[in-house]
Order: C-alpha cells, then sequence, then structure tokens
C-alpha cells in the first residue's frame, strides 16, 4: 500500500538524516581528535629535531678538528688561542675560519631540514639594547649579499620580535624549559606552526633553536586521516541502516501492511473470516501484536453487532410493513379499495387545523347510491356490491383531484381540492349526465343502472364554524337532490 510503502521511505528519510548528522559529528570529534594527537605528535617529533640540532651546535670539536687541519698547514706546531691569536690570521683565514664553521652548522641545519620534512629551521639569540630582538645565528634560508665587491651568506640578522606574536619563543628563552604548544606564522615563508626548544652550551643559555612545519602539510595529513575513518565509520553505519530497514520492514512495515491490507478488505466485503488471517500475525507480545489481536476482537465485535442490527433492521422493516398493512387496512374500505369512514375522521381533523390557522379552502360533495335496498333484495348482494363498485369507480374517475372515502354502506364523501373545488358545478353536472345516461341504456343489467344523488357545499369562514357544518351543507343538498329524483321516478 502506498501509505505503508511511504512509511518506510520515512523511516529510511530519518536514518539517512540520523546517519549524515552522526557522520558530521563524528568526523568533527575525529578531526579534532586527530589534530589533538597529531600535534602532540608532531611536537614531540620536533622537539627531537630541535634536540638533535642542538647537539649538532654543541659538538664543536668535530669542526675544529677540521679546522685544524687548514690552519696546521699555514701554521705548523702552532695552536690558534695559544701561538696565534685569532686576530693576528690573516683576514682571508679569518674569513675562511667564520664561513667554515657556519657553513658547516648550516649545511647540517639544511639536511635536518630536508632528512626530517620540515619547512624552516634556525638557531637565534637574544641580541642588541632593544628588547625582544633576536640575532638569527644560523638560518637555513640563505641570502647572499655583496660586500667590497665580494659575495657572502648574510648572517646575524637581527630581528624585532614581539612577545605577543612570538609567545613560544621567548617562553623558551626567558624560562629556559621547552615550551607547550606552538607560535603560529603566516607571512612571507608561508603559514607554519613554530616549534622552540632552549640551547645550553655547558651551563651557559647561549640561544633558542626553532623548527617550523607548514600548516598544510599538517592539515592535510589529519584531514585524510579524519576522512578515512569516516568514510569507514560511514559504511558501517550505512550497512548498519540498511540492515535495521530490512529487519524493520520485515518485523514491523510488512505486518502493518498486511493488517492494512486484511482491515481494506473487511471494511469492503463485511467477511468476519478475514480476523482468522489477522489473527495468524498477531502473535508476539509487541504493540504490533496488540493491535492485530485488538483488531480481531473489534472486527469479531462488528460482525456480531451487525448481524445482531440486521436481525434487528428485518424485525423492525418486517413490523413497519406490517404496521403500514395494518394501517391501510384500518383505512381501506374493503370492498372498493378506497379510504373508509377512519381515514376520513382523520382527514377531518387535519381540515380543521387548517381551518384554524386560516390556511384552507375546501369543499364536500355527497353521494348516495340509490336503490342498494331493492338490488339487494332482488338480485342479491353480491349484485349490490358490483353496484356500489361501479358507482366508486364513477366517482374517483370524475373527482381525480381530490380524495374519495366510503363512509358508509351506500355513502361516498368527496374533500374537494384543488381544480376539482373550483370545477364542483360542472363535475357535479357532468356526474349527474352519465348517470342519466345509464339509465336510458338498454344494453346494462338493472343493477349495473345505478343511481346516485349528489350535493355539495363549499367551506364559508363567514357561515362555517368547522367542517361538520360543511358536511351537513353537502349532506342536505345531497338529500334534497334524492328527493327530487325519487319524485321524477314517480311520475
Amino acid at each position: 500500500m502506498k501509505g505503508i510503502k511511504s512509511l518506510l521511505v520515512k523511516f529510511a528519510l530519518i536514518f539517512a538524516v540520523f546517519t549524515v548528522a552522526t557522520l558530521c559529528v563524528s568526523g568533527g570529534l575525529i578531526y579534532a581528535s586527530q589534530m589533538r594527537i597529531y600535534k602532540e605528535e608532531q611536537e614531540t617529533s620536533i622537539q627531537e629535531i630541535a634536540t638533535y640540532l642542538e647537539k649538532i651546535i654543541k659538538d664543536r670539536d668535530e669542526a675544529a678538528a677540521k679546522f685544524q687541519a687548514m690552519f696546521a698547514t699555514a701554521y705548523p706546531g702552532k695552536v690558534l688561542g695559544v701561538d696565534v691569536d685569532f686576530y693576528e690570521l690573516p683576514e682571508e683565514m679569518q674569513e675562511a675560519y667564520a664561513v667554515y664553521s657556519h657553513m658547516y652548522y648550516l649545511l647540517l641545519f639544511e639536511q635536518a631540514t630536508k632528512d626530517f620534512n620540515i619547512a624552516y629551521t634556525y638557531y637565534i639569540t637574544p641580541f642588541g639594547p632593544n628588547p625582544y630582538t633576536m640575532c638569527y645565528v644560523l638560518d637555513c634560508v640563505r641570502e647572499e649579499r655583496v660586500l667590497d665587491g665580494k659575495m657572502y651568506i648574510g648572517v646575524t640578522d637581527s630581528i624585532p620580535e614581539a612577545l605577543d606574536k612570538h609567545e613560544k619563543m621567548w617562553e623558551a628563552w626567558e624560562t629556559g624549559l621547552r615550551p607547550k604548544g606552538y607560535d603560529y606564522y603566516d607571512n612571507e615563508y608561508g603559514r607554519t606552526y613554530a616549534y622552540y626548544t632552549p640551547l645550553f652550551i655547558g651551563e651557559t643559555k647561549a640561544g633558542v633553536i626553532g623548527v617550523e612545519v607548514e600548516i598544510a602539510s599538517v592539515d592535510r595529513g589529519i584531514l585524510k586521516n579524519s576522512l578515512r575513518q569516516t568514510l569507514w565509520i560511514a559504511l558501517g553505519l550505512i550497512v548498519s541502516v540498511a540492515l535495521l530497514l530490512i529487519f524493520i520492514n520485515k518485523r514491523y512495515i510488512s505486518k502493518i501492511e498486511h493488517l492494512a491490507d486484511n482491515v481494506k478488505s473487511y471494511a469492503q466485503n463485511k467477511d468476519a473470516r478475514i480476523a482468522r488471517e489477522i489473527e495468524s500475525y498477531g502473535g508476539g507480545n509487541d504493540e504490533l501484536s496488540d493491535l492485530s489481536n485488538q483488531t480481531v476482537a473489534m472486527i469479531l465485535e462488528l460482525d456480531n453487532y451487525m448481524r445482531s442490527l440486521i436481525a434487528t433492521t428485518r424485525e423492525l422493516t418486517d413490523t413497519k410493513e406490517q404496521a403500514a398493512a395494518l394501517n391501510e387496512l384500518a383505512h381501506k374500505d374493503a370492498l372498493t379499495g378506497i379510504r373508509n369512514k377512519t381515514a376520513y375522521d382523520k382527514e377531518v381533523k387535519k381540515l380543521e387545523w387548517e381551518i384554524a390557522d386560516n390556511k384552507t379552502s375546501f369543499g364536500i360533495a355527497m353521494i348516495d347510491l340509490n336503490f342498494l335496498k331493492r338490488i339487494n333484495d332482488t338480485y342479491g348482494h353480491e349484485k349490490g356490491n358490483l353496484a356500489i363498485k361501479k358507482l366508486c369507480d364513477i366517482v374517483c374517475n370524475i373527482f381525480e383531484h381530490s380524495p374519495v372515502f366510503r363512509i358508509g354502506g351506500d355513502e361516498f364523501v368527496v374533500i374537494l381540492k384543488g381544480r376539482d373545488y373550483e370545477n364542483i358545478s360542472s363535475l357535479t353536472q357532468k356526474i349527474n349526465e352519465q348517470i342519466d345516461a345509464m339509465q336510458k341504456d338498454a344494453s346494462l343489467e338493472p343493477w349495473e343502472k345505478v343511481s346516485a344523488a349528489v350535493g355539495y357545499a363549499l367551506y364559508d369562514k363567514n357561515k362555517d364554524e368547522g367542517v361538520e357544518n360543511v358536511f351537513k351543507r353537502a349532506d342536505k343538498a345531497m338529500y334534497a337532490r334524492k328527493l327530487e329524483m325519487k319524485a321524477v321516478r314517480v311520475n
């Protein structure tokens, strides 16, 4: 079903959002954790590099031994600083010593930069009268300068280093200890993290060794490692969510779908046997099983209720039909099939209500069958009944817009309404003409030549207090007609 399938889709979307959110949070946490761990490891590694460079600077004997070979050639048997003062050396020898010593350390610093894949190394020491000024004794970034026409490597540059921008640098110098953390630089040499360690020659604090690494390379490594771990987590989450969706679909969604299909089938067919199908899925201790069991109970209860309701409805229908039949019989004349005296009395009550509301215009016509006793005595009651029915047909056909009642053995009453009320004079003449024609018809049997007297009265609110007054005036008119007809027959 569409609604049930959309439920599974909604679960999938919820889990997808949950997965993405989890990956974002876990990725951020992994990155932060990797950043912390990597920087701690990098700090330890760089401190070891700084220790290595510190050892190089301290190990001055090797450099001195190499220079002694050069010195011995120029001053056999002499000792620099004992027999020969440094300043007594020729200028070229002084430059050679200084350049050789500096180049030796510079090459070692440069080699360490390459070997350990770091961005920048240097040896600095505070210098000059100005506070927070560092002299770059060794700087692996070579800068050539021209002096008196000769090319030299620029050394011992003094550069102001503000405390707020080089906090760890000055902490290493002032405390003589390796500081925790790093300084951050973003200059013409790039964006770097700088780590520092103090340099001691013997017991003397000589300066600070700095080692810098590129931020980009650090971040790339951290990001790569974080992404790798995040992808593994993502794969695990996707597999877990997929398995969870499969479980939910099989354990719950399919059952809900089955339950919905069966409930729909019951709604369409009203077949309580579907409860057995639903009951087969009701095993278990979860809410869905409870829902299935409650649905089964509801269907069975509804089925019993419907059966009871149908039976009751049938009984009520039968009772109504019987009551209607009885009512019809109570208000119908058994011989003619038209309404009887009881029905007339009910109609009179309605007319009385309409008179009270001043909302009626009606009249009453009385028709009385002549010579019924003579027909019964001469030809039998069966022929008398035929005469009554014959007259009934004539009256009903002429007064087709008004109700006709048989209120006695040979008496009929018409409550005049509508066209019959408006045309009562012509209708009365018509019924008299038809009766006269039958009296002259030689083809008819004696009992078929029905004779009847007709009289009518119209309601007049100035004369009549109610229906009874109108009835009496119509009955009087009918009786007068009856006397007139009897007198005609006598002559």
